[in-house]
């Protein structure tokens, strides 16, 4: 029996980029396509099976703890950046800034899909989802550098439009105007979240 299913929702990438070297910028470059491996894009700074644990997983572990690298690939929809640019007054925010890997365009609510969806490409590669991930300061600075005090609005108009974290599940080719496919756990929502989740 499945346990995940196929939808008719699907995806394009529409923007790629890397980080070569985060000791010397936080900001990513642009690239039509990278090879995602096991242990996340060949070029990629956080590239890995492992990494060290930071302050998303600050209640399990001392901050530093070597863990499983889940956050290989950070993905944001185009529609959810355009909803930040605009939360914070101006044309456009480039996912240079933001340290990113993939824009998808094509998926309304991306932060919210369920964790353990899959994003699967025409060629086969899979990414799993792991969490969303959360807005932090640490793109001010980039966003300063081009628009002069708004990089400390990002992480406000950023909430809950972040994108998420993802890891490599199928190895292969990831280009930019690749079609994408979202499979979904086929599984209900735990009924006790209103018990454990904070307002």
């Amino acid at each position: 029996m499945p346990a995940l299913l196929p939808t008719d929702f699907k995806c394009r990438i529409v923007w790629l980029g890397h980080n070569v070297n985060r000791a010397t910028t936080l900001g990513n470059e642009a690239v039509q396509q990278f090879n995602a491996t096991f242990a996340g894009p060949e070029t990629e700074s956080r590239f890995g099976l492992t990494r060290p644990s930071d302050g998303r997983l600050q209640c399990q572990y001392p901050r530093g703890t070597e863990v499983r690298n889940t956050r290989q690939i950070s993905i944001i929809s185009a529609e959810e950046l355009e909803i930040i640019a605009a939360n914070m007054g101006v044309k456009e925010i480039k996912p240079e800034w933001l340290g990113l890997n993939m824009v998808i365009k094509g998926l309304a609510d991306f932060s919210h899909i369920p964790p353990s969806s899959r994003l699967i490409s025409q060629n086969g590669t899979g990414l799993v989802i792991d969490l969303e991930n959360r807005p932090c300061h640490l793109p001010a600075k980039l966003i300063d550098a081009q628009m002069s005090g708004k990089g400390c609005e990002f992480k406000t108009a950023a909430t809950n439009l972040r994108g998420v974290t993802a890891w490599v599940e199928r190895e292969g080719a990831l280009k930019v105007g690749d079609e994408m496919i979202l499979h979904i756990p086929d599984q209900p929502a735990w009924p006790h979240l209103d018990q454990v989740l904070r307002p």
